[in-house]
């Protein structure tokens, strides 16, 4: 008698199942999202289609898709499905686990897929158990994490399973998902009449902030515990749909007025120098499921533009945001991106750079193009001595306070013009030093 449930439920029991289960896709077609690695020719779906994963660990936050894909997998390559979880399971039971897989293959001929459901739970000990028939490739094992695995997991496993992160599954992904949901008559809401407003759908596709399961569930509990009318059609209208997943909807359009007007404010708070207003709009664009690198990007630019040489700190500290904000997603990405926003808020204004490259990108534009100073051109290649390239460079570090003086253009150019804030007053000076020497 098996341990755990095949592939194939009863239809008796089927309608019993929650809808985001009965959603699972079977094939790769119905899979919404992760088209960096499930994309046409791209390496999961090869491997795949061609069923030559012997294991495979998947990492990503929830509701992306991993346990639907190792379902997935399973109905492709028609081998029997398992599934455990690492948080209560033990090595006994591991143990009796890959045992069945080896009398199901003896007997039948037919593979078995091992999900196993945070992977990252299990020891050391229990994760040595899996290492010799991950080999064998029976059970064909496909582990889940949230963390990443080079880290979560012992290097042994890592080196012998296909390691791929999953992405947050977009917008559209989500929309897609709960259209198909309330089309398909067979597994999902297809033959209840439903009136969906294309708001309350847009508003869960962001809401959910990727989290396919998470939609799933809250249409199902809008749909099915709405009252129906009197000719017996049920509304799931934006009310439904914030009731349904305890979220309070605010008018935020990525393709509207509303998403650019809220950027708009973000970015004139921060160049303002005024930290509250900034975070308020940060955390708006948030709430509202706007993409924390898009935010990210606006820092970033901001730090470069509006602050400058008078924090020099101001874009380092944006920047290690972007990067931090991509490593650990969302919802801890938000505190190190408020400490970037709050900082590049109160930090000292200057424009100096930016109105510089400004300037420059006129000239080159409009006026014509100097041509490189022989002095300056590349000296390294034969034959550069006869043409006297190079030939009457000084180089600085030979000189005194390692500067020297000496054309760098043809004709003069000057633009950039620092202020005298923060820590470009510092750069005037020096700058000033050297252009107007005694």
């Amino acid at each position: 008698m098996d341990l755990f449930p095949q592939q194939d439920i009863p239809k008796e029991n089927f309608k019993d199942l929650p809808l985001a289960v009965r959603m699972r896709p079977v094939n790769l077609d119905e899979f919404k999202g992760q088209e960096h690695i499930l994309g046409k020719g791209k390496l999961l779906r090869r491997a795949i289609e061609s069923d030559r994963i012997t294991s495979l660990i998947l990492y990503g936050p929830p509701g992306i898709g991993k346990t639907s894909l190792a379902w997935c997998f399973s109905h492709i390559t028609k081998s029997r499905y398992a599934a455990i979880n690492a948080t209560t399971s033990n090595v006994d039971e591991l143990r009796k686990v890959i045992a069945q897989a080896k009398h199901h293959k003896a007997v039948t001929g037919e593979k078995t897929t091992l999900f196993i459901d945070k992977i990252h739970r299990f020891n050391k000990a229990q994760q040595d158990v899996l290492m010799p028939d991950v080999e064998n490739g029976n059970p064909i094992v496909i582990g889940a994490t949230i963390h990443n695995p080079f880290f979560s997991l012992v290097s042994a496993l890592v080196s012998r399973s296909l390691v791929l992160e999953l992405k947050p599954l977009t917008a559209t992904n989500i929309l897609e998902i709960l259209i198909s949901a309330l089309k398909d008559k067979e597994r999902g809401l297809g033959n209840l009449k439903i009136k969906a407003d294309k708001k309350a759908l847009g508003f869960l596709s962001k809401a959910c902030e990727g989290d396919a399961r998470r939609a799933l569930n809250a249409i199902e509990l809008g749909v099915l515990s709405s009252e129906l009318t009197k000719d017996g059609w049920i509304n799931f209208d934006l009310e439904a749909a914030a009731g349904s997943i305890q979220k309070k909807p605010i008018i935020y359009d990525r393709d509207e007025d509303a998403h650019y007007d809220s950027a708009s404010a973000f970015i004139k708070s921060m160049r303002g120098s005024d930290p509250d207003a900034a975070i308020y709009w940060m955390a708006k664009m948030l709430y509202a499921g706007e993409d924390v690198r898009f935010i990210c990007r606006r820092v970033c630019i901001l730090a470069a533009e509006d602050v400058g040489n008078a924090d020099p700190l101001a874009l380092v500290l944006a920047n290690a945001a972007l990067q931090i904000c991509e490593f650990v997603g969302m919802p801890e990405a938000r505190i190190p991106l408020a400490q970037a926003v709050v900082y590049v808020s109160c930090a000292p204004k200057s424009n100096a750079s930016y109105l510089a490259i400004e300037k420059a990108s006129a000239d080159i534009e409009k006026e014509k193009t100097q041509e490189v100073p022989d002095h300056l051109k590349d000296a390294t290649y034969p034959g550069a001595e006869k043409l006297r390239h190079g030939k009457g460079y000084k180089y600085a570090h030979d000189f005194e306070g390692h500067y020297v003086k000496q054309k760098y253009t043809r004709r003069k150019v000057r633009y950039y013009e620092p202020t005298d804030i923060g820590y470009e007053a510092k750069i005037k000076q020096r700058l000033e030093k050297l252009r107007n020497p005694g």
